[in-house]
């Protein structure tokens, strides 16, 4: 095998292995940009973070992360189409990732 063969050889497999890896990453969300957009957003009717302050409307994020039913794909579905009381806040597929991998790492915390 020539040299130029082989390091085309290494791009596409460093390429193959690095780009799952990238998509993982975005579908898993980034929990801190998610208690961000939470403090901003849904403090007026849940309990965000565990020992902070917000509305009673709701249930807390706590409940909502321990509770069994809440799965990753049922969390998306209800934000990416939300029933009343809660309002729409045409959160972006980022977004959405993001609030529900705070979710994530609250699990547990009850």
């Amino acid at each position: 095998m020539s040299a130029h063969a082989f390091v085309g050889m290494l791009a596409v497999t460093a390429l193959t292995l690095f780009v799952p890896a990238t998509a993982q990453a975005q579908a898993s969300g980034d929990p801190a940009a998610g208690l961000s957009l939470a403090r901003q957003w849904c403090t007026s009717c849940h309990l965000v973070e565990p020992a902070g302050r917000g509305g009673q409307s709701g249930p807390t994020f706590l409940e909502i992360a321990n509770s069994p039913d809440r799965t990753r794909p049922t969390l998306q579905a209800w934000l990416t189409n939300p029933h009343p009381p809660m309002p729409n806040l045409n959160l972006s597929n980022k977004e959405i990732n993001d609030v529900i991998a705070y979710l994530e790492s609250l699990r547990g915390q009850m």
